[in-house]
């Protein structure tokens, strides 16, 4: 798995998701959709913002007739990866999101993990157990229950919130959602996002003067 060197990745966790957004467009152009929809919701925002790669899995919650691999290779492939980590997951049950996804239990051994943060397609349960374990989280919301829980696919690419991610893609997730980066142009968007934030603080500074007048706009 390529890797950023520790400084990125530790810039890329300064900054807000629609910084980083705003620097794949100033890099890349639009249309650019790099960035989940409104369904995946961070449901711990206190915990603050994470960055970490990229491990991919499927898994059903009530389906008891889905493929099912064992879940200790899901949790060897995430032991032998560097971290930081984000587990991405997607519920692909015939009812998404009808039962849990993600819950206390997964939070603690996946942070046990290097995991710094969970993106669930679908519902999650325990979310104060969650809270209690340190992990930050995103997903629609949250159930009570769940039926039979089979781990379907990992270690490809996966749509969570309409954004497809690759594994060992770098995300960067806060409370407006989660923006997905290449590695390789990693250190390119922090230098972007550093230069749109001088700008738009004078900007800012520009509202704040009391001179201001709406004759600057054309400047």
């Amino acid at each position: 798995m390529e890797r950023a060197s520790d400084q990125t990745i530790a810039a890329l966790g300064e900054l807000d998701t629609p910084t980083g957004f705003n620097a794949l467009v100033e890099k890349n152009g639009l249309p650019n959709e790099q960035y989940t929809d409104q369904s995946i919701r961070c449901l711990l925002p206190e915990l603050g913002t994470y960055v970490g790669y990229a491990m991919t899995a499927e898994i059903t919650t009530n389906d008891p007739d889905s493929p099912a691999i064992p879940w200790h290779e899901y949790y060897e492939y995430i032991e032998a990866a560097s971290g930081p980590l984000v587990a991405v997951m997607r519920d692909v049950d015939s009812r998404p999101g009808r039962g849990a996804s993600f819950g206390d239990g997964m939070a603690a051994l996946h942070q046990r993990l290097g995991v710094v943060g969970a993106v669930i397609d679908g519902t999650i349960r325990d979310l104060d157990g969650i809270r209690r374990v340190g992990l930050p989280i995103h997903a629609w919301g949250r159930v009570p229950g769940h039926g039979v829980f089979n781990l379907t696919r990992f270690n490809e690419p996966v749509t969570v919130g309409q954004l497809r991610i690759q594994p060992g893609d770098l995300v960067l997730a806060d409370g407006d959602g989660c923006v997905r980066i290449e590695v390789e142009e990693a250190e390119d968007i922090v230098k972007v996002a550093h230069e749109i934030r001088d700008k738009e603080a004078k900007i800012h500074a520009s509202y704040a003067d009391p001179n201001y007048t709406t004759a600057q706009v054309r400047r």
